[in-house]
C-alpha cells in the first residue's frame, strides 16, 4: 500500500507540466523499475493514464481520480494537494457542471456590502445559480473549521444575490428575470458530515451525482433570491 501510494504521488507530481517519461517514475518514486511497470500496466489497464510505453499522460479528471486515489490509501491530503494544480480542480467541478447541463462561470470578482468578493464556481440553469466554494484540501476537516467555511461561503452568497441585478451579465444570467443563489463548499476528500447549517459539503468525485439531485432538493437548502429585471 505504501509503495502504490507513493508511486501515485509521484506521478502526480511529474505530471503536473505533462507527459513524463516512464524512467523517471522510478527514480521518483524510488521503486525498482520492474515493480513501476506493473503497476503502471495496472493503472493504465483501468483507466488511471494513458501509457504508451515511453511516456505517462493523464487529463485533469484522471488526476483528481489519482490524487483521492492516494488520499483513501493513507497519504496527507496537503502533501497530495500540493501536486495538483488549482486550475485542476476549479477544471473537473466545470466539467461536471456542464455535463448537467449548467452553464458555468470561474472566478467571478465583484464588489457587494461595501467589500471586494470572488466566487470560485457558479453553476447557472435558470432559476437556479449554485455558488461554489472550492476547497482545494483541508487537514483534519474540523467542526469549527467548517463552520468558518461555510458561514464564508453563506455570506459570499448572500452579497453576489444583492448585487446580482446589477451584474447579472457579467455573471452569464443574460435575460433572466430571477434566480436562486445556493451557497456550496466543494472539497478533494470527504468531511465528517455532508451538510452543515442546510450548507453542502460535497467531495469534488461526488458532484455529478450530487447534481443530479439538487433541483429537487433546493428548497431544503439555504438560499438566496434575486430580482434582475
Amino acid at each position: 500500500m505504501v509503495i502504490e501510494r507513493n508511486l501515485l504521488i509521484s506521478i502526480l507530481k511529474l505530471t503536473k507540466t505533462g507527459p513524463v517519461q516512464r524512467e523517471l517514475v522510478s527514480r521518483e518514486a524510488r521503486v525498482p523499475v520492474q515493480v513501476v511497470d506493473k503497476m503502471l500496466k495496472k493503472l493504465s489497464d483501468t483507466g488511471f493514464i494513458q501509457d504508451d510505453d515511453q511516456f505517462i499522460e493523464m487529463s485533469s479528471n484522471q488526476r483528481v481520480v489519482m490524487a483521492v486515489k492516494a488520499v483513501e490509501l493513507g497519504a496527507d491530503p496537503e502533501r497530495v494537494c500540493r501536486v495538483l494544480e488549482w486550475d485542476e480542480f476549479e477544471e473537473i467541478t466545470a466539467q461536471a457542471f456542464e455535463a448537467n447541463n449548467f452553464t458555468v462561470k470561474k472566478r467571478l470578482r465583484f464588489k457587494g456590502a461595501g467589500r471586494r468578493w470572488e466566487m470560485d464556481v457558479l453553476g447557472c440553469k435558470e432559476p437556479l445559480v449554485a455558488c461554489v466554494d472550492c476547497k482545494h484540501w483541508r487537514r483534519g476537516w474540523r467542526r469549527s473549521a467548517i463552520m468558518k467555511i461555510v458561514e464564508a461561503q453563506v455570506e459570499r452568497t448572500k452579497a453576489l444575490a444583492e448585487a446580482l441585478p446589477s451584474l447579472h451579465e457579467k455573471a452569464g444570467l443574460v435575460n433572466w428575470k430571477k434566480a436562486t443563489l445556493v451557497p456550496m463548499v466543494l472539497s478533494l476528500i470527504p468531511s465528517p458530515f455532508k451538510f452543515y447549517n442546510n450548507v453542502p459539503i460535497v467531495p469534488v468525485l461526488q458532484l455529478p451525482n450530487f447534481l443530479n439531485e439538487l433541483p429537487a432538493y433546493t428548497i431544503s437548502l439555504t438560499r438566496f433570491h434575486a430580482h434582475i429585471t
